[in-house]
């Protein structure tokens, strides 16, 4: 799929922003339009009138469960994500709200007003779905990854008013499941993620 120039452009600011500011010093609306929007990684609009809407109560942490190889395009793999969940799966979108790559980039999926899909038993509606790239049943998450996932669990924290508490991953609402994938569920396991976004949002306060 080639890129509209509008779209390159959007993708363009979106990692100038990204790369300007070091992710530490980053305010949590600094994230926000830091994140890569649907139409610059050339992915198109889910169909509103099929989606069910949701008001977000949790924030749900996912990993992508296939080897993520460096040098991995992650708009390509965005693209060929879309196009299998619509066509094969024949969901509304990528199952996801938002997902992270190899670089910590942050990329919008599903719009986070509309639930997302899972192949397991639980209910994803109120659930705003992180995917972090890799299958870390097999690998370790990068820093760059888990401080990305710390930046953006702050931010739909603080922006819909998410208690800690519903900070969480997928194998907790599920046993049909090993997902995020033993070495990145430890951080949710040890309450690494949850202190840390805790620390995030009391830093935004001063």
């Amino acid at each position: 799929m080639t890129i509209r120039p509008s779209s390159a452009l959007a993708l363009a600011l979106s990692l100038l922003l990204f790369a300007a500011v070091p992710a530490s010093a980053q305010s949590l609306a600094d994230v926000e339009r830091s994140i890569v929007p649907v139409s610059a990684w050339g992915g198109t609009p889910a169909d509103p009138a099929l989606a069910h809407r949701q008001t977000i109560t949790h924030i749900t942490l996912h990993h992508q469960g296939e080897t993520y190889k460096p040098g991995t395009d992650p708009q390509q793999y965005l693209r060929n994500l879309q196009k299998w969940s619509r066509g094969t799966k024949h969901w509304l979108d990528i199952p996801y709200h938002y997902i992270i790559d190899l670089d910590g980039k942050i990329f919008e999926g599903r719009k986070i007003d509309y639930a997302g899909d899972t192949n397991t038993e639980y209910d994803p509606t109120g659930h705003a779905l992180i995917e972090v790239v890799g299958n870390f049943e097999e690998v370790e998450p990068n820093q760059q990854q888990l401080d990305a996932v710390v930046r953006l669990m702050a931010l739909l924290a603080k922006k819909y008013d998410v208690g800690l508490d519903h900070i969480a991953s997928h194998r907790d609402f599920s046993k049909q499941t090993v997902c995020p994938g033993a070495n990145l569920y430890r951080y949710v396991q040890d309450g690494y993620f949850r202190h840390k976004v805790a620390l995030r949002l009391a830093q935004e306060q001063k």
